[in-house]
């Protein structure tokens, strides 16, 4: 009796998989960018408007 190899398709499942988790990545990504379209115009008008500021308040070494 003569026996058939099977293929192994294990390197192409992996590379499937990192393209589809890549893809996934890149789609989330690409849709968060426009959350904070709205702030960045906001600080590019008025930079006070960034939670960044340095002002007494929240520079490091003073206190309340």
């Amino acid at each position: 009796m003569s026996e058939v190899q099977e293929k192994d398709n294990f390197l192409l499942y992996v590379l499937l998989a990192g393209a589809v988790a890549g893809g996934a990545v890149y789609m989330v990504k690409s849709s968060e960018h426009d959350k904070y379209a709205a702030a960045q115009s906001a600080i590019a008008e008025d930079a006070s408007n960034s939670a960044y500021r340095n002002d007494v308040l929240h520079s490091g070494g003073s206190k309340k």
